[in-house]
């Protein structure tokens, strides 16, 4: 007979369980291990992603939320000088008669005066008190996204947007998006484009 150490009784059963329990113990810290680090990573880059995100101010100054409304457009890619023209031609007016405005400029009704950049653009003879204009409608459409945003900021807040008034419009470049075309012998020329940030700012009265 063998002594029953050398026959593999219930003493090495015993032990190969307890090295199974503690290979499965270890593996699942090791997991879990591995796992907080995803996790941490993940957070860290969440937060990264986040502090990238640009915060647009606006130049609007003593804003006060209580009589106020404001709506924006960042980075609309759109021509700054028609964003200037529509800008001055829309402010002081009634929001509602702002969105007609635009809504008959964009279907090619009504043209937008163009006071300061108007080298080479025709008279016409819609327009009152100043001859030069045009039809500036993908301008058009963008700030009517912004007046639309601003008229549903202005029944959020429980104002009547009958009465709201703009008493703030401004088109001003942003960024510059970098473009080039491929041209012979390769070479390439530049095709950049300006960017426009749109503000507007409306008042019940």
């Amino acid at each position: 007979m063998f002594p029953p150490h050398l026959m593999g009784g219930q003493g090495d059963r015993d032990t190969a369980n307890g090295d199974g329990r503690r290979a499965n113990a270890c593996f699942r810290s090791e997991e879990r291990f591995i796992m907080d680090i995803f996790i941490t990573a993940s957070t860290i880059g969440r937060v990264y992603e986040r502090g990238k995100v640009p915060h647009h101010g606006y130049s609007f100054q003593g804003f006060d939320p209580a009589v106020h409304v404001r709506a924006s457009g960042r980075e609309v890619n759109i021509s700054p000088k028609a964003a200037r023209e529509v800008a001055v031609t829309i402010k002081g007016m009634p929001l509602t008669k702002a969105i007609d405005l635009l809504e008959q400029v964009e279907s090619k009704e009504m043209p937008v005066a163009f006071r300061r950049h108007k080298l080479k653009v025709g008279h016409r003879s819609e327009l009152q008190g100043f001859p030069t204009g045009s039809y500036p409608v993908r301008t058009a459409k963008a700030y009517l996204n912004v007046l639309h945003n601003l008229q549903g900021n202005t029944e959020f807040k429980g104002l009547d947007p009958e009465r709201v008034k703009i008493i703030h419009a401004a088109g001003y470049a942003g960024r510059t998006v970098k473009d080039y075309y491929p041209r012979a012998f390769g070479r390439s020329s530049p095709n950049f484009h300006q960017l426009v940030h749109i503000e507007v700012v409306g008042k019940e009265v």
